[in-house]
């Protein structure tokens, strides 16, 4: 079974699926190809390499930065550990001397527009977000190659792994192998079963499967960097301004909204200043701003809506964020973390940790049964699924039951299904920025409904909902599954 930390990843802009994914493809692809050669001892040296876009990777690619995400993994560098502005300056260097240092070790020659094709009349039958590497030597042979598979949520797989972990499989509920873990659950409905035989909360009981794979120590350093990460996006973009790269030419409103609301002298955040000292961390900038007892309730969501435009337009920006469970959908769950944090009374250290173990159970399920690949599902498989996550972790820190949880994260997808991904000019700007507002303001509504006016009783259940979507992302036109070649992409001009 996939650990919490394989959906909450450290990672880059702007998107998991066409950034992210492609880098570390790209990054694996170079390392496996030097390693081969090196073991042939006699084998003819890498002189040129070539890669292949499909489907909405080629689509859509340009305005994902999917060729920098290439270039960058090819020449060693890794999402969650390079710096976004060294990424930007080894593609530089990339361009103007059109060569690359291969997995950081040798260099070959590189005509990026030779040499990386995008292919936006072709798409591999297995996923539509798919790449094909080939290593040539200086005579023109083909001494290395390999495809890769880019499903969402920056997980990637190779054509073997692919073909082992999807099409071996007879059903798609079997198609991810469970490992060994004390508690393991395929649906939701196992999911509360064991929590009710054991008597476990959702975060317990993912905080005893993840004790099987590292210490206790470890994982609360993760939990404490993922939310580093975030809240420092946050952070980020409300002190960043300026335009947003592409032919957009999109504004940043973080800072002004920032400004605006951190000017009412009255205060418009959380009614008890000590829960911002027990949480971490709680940045200067925000926590002054948000502190004292609030005017208008309403305020409270602006911050929230804030918050979620604050961290898109930096993933919009190529800058650092928490794929949570994609980078498009990145804003949702830090923005209902920060309303928890700032807002909520009683809000402290071990709430955040709550709030991440459940989100990250429900974004499980989705990941198992359905899909987070715009690319298949439409923006239902991303913004939808941070929903019902950010749902489910606020249902948990409000005290909710199992079923209350649950129920939660079924409303927060039950209203997103449909949603189609229609990035205007192939960038993860418009709708994108304004939709993870919706989506963490809806959030809120279904944790609420769910925790503090209902009883965990409802006609759909999360795993209904959860094949609907499925469904849904399956017979949803191709136009309409991140190609922008249907909905706002064409209907409003890109200018």
């Amino acid at each position: 079974m996939y650990s919490i930390f394989d959906l909450f990843k450290v990672g880059v802009g702007p998107s998991s699926s066409h950034t992210v994914g492609p880098m570390i493809a790209a990054y694996r692809f170079a390392n496996d190809c030097v390693d081969q050669i090196s073991r042939e001892r006699n084998g003819p040296p890498i002189a040129r390499v070539r890669i292949q876009l499909y489907g909405s990777l080629a689509l859509t690619g340009a305005g994902h930065a999917t060729d920098v995400a290439i270039i960058a993994g090819l020449s060693g560098c890794l999402p969650d550990r390079t710096d976004p502005d060294a990424i930007q300056a080894t593609v530089r260097n990339v361009r103007e001397t059109k060569q690359l240092k291969l997995a950081d070790q040798n260099y070959v020659a590189f005509s990026e527009r030779n040499d990386l094709l995008w292919l936006t009349k072709e798409t591999l039958p297995q996923h539509p977000n798919a790449i094909q590497f080939q290593a040539f030597s200086s005579a023109g042979e083909c001494v290395f190659e390999d495809q890769y598979f880019s499903t969402g949520g920056g997980f990637v797989y190779s054509r073997r792994e692919f073909r082992d972990q999807f099409q071996t499989q007879p059903n798609r509920s079997e198609r991810l192998e469970l490992d060994t873990v004390p508690y393991p659950f395929t649906s939701a409905k196992e999911l509360i079963e064991l929590c009710r035989r054991e008597g476990l909360a959702i975060d317990a009981l993912i905080q005893i499967n993840e004790l099987s794979k590292r210490t206790s120590e470890e994982i609360e350093a993760r939990l404490n960097l993922l939310w580093d990460v975030m809240s420092d996006c946050i952070e980020k973009g409300c002190r960043a301004s300026g335009i947003l790269p592409g032919a957009l030419h999109v504004p940043r409103r973080a800072p002004k909204i920032f400004r605006t609301l951190a000017a009412n002298d009255e205060g418009l955040g959380s009614p008890q200043r000590s829960n911002l000292e027990q949480a971490r961390p709680t940045t200067q900038l925000l926590a002054s701003a948000t502190r004292g007892t609030y005017v208008d309730p309403l305020q409270q969501l602006d911050w929230v809506s804030l918050f979620a435009l604050a961290v898109n337009e930096e993933n919009a920006a190529g800058g650092r964020v928490v794929t949570a469970p994609t980078n498009g959908a990145a804003g949702i769950i830090p923005a209902v973390l920060a309303y928890y944090v700032y807002f909520y009374p009683g809000a402290d250290q071990a709430g955040v940790y709550r709030f991440l173990k459940t989100a990250g159970a429900i974004g499980l399920l989705y990941k198992r049964n359905a899909s987070l690949s715009a690319a298949e599902m439409g923006c239902q498989g991303e913004v939808g699924v941070a929903c019902s996550m950010a749902a489910a972790g606020l249902a948990a820190c409000m005290g909710g039951t199992v079923e209350q949880i649950e129920n939660a994260a079924e409303i927060g997808m039950e209203h997103n299904l449909g949603l189609t991904c229609d990035p205007i000019g192939g960038l993860v700007q418009v709708p994108c920025i304004e939709r993870n507002t919706m989506g963490a303001t809806k959030a809120i509504n279904a944790a609420r409904l769910a925790v503090l006016y209902g009883d965990g009783k409802h006609f759909v259940s999360l795993d209904k909902v959860i094949e609907t979507m499925r469904q849904t992302g399956v017979d949803m036109q191709v136009k309409y599954k991140e190609t922008s070649l249907g909905g706002l992409a064409v209907n409003v001009v890109d200018c």
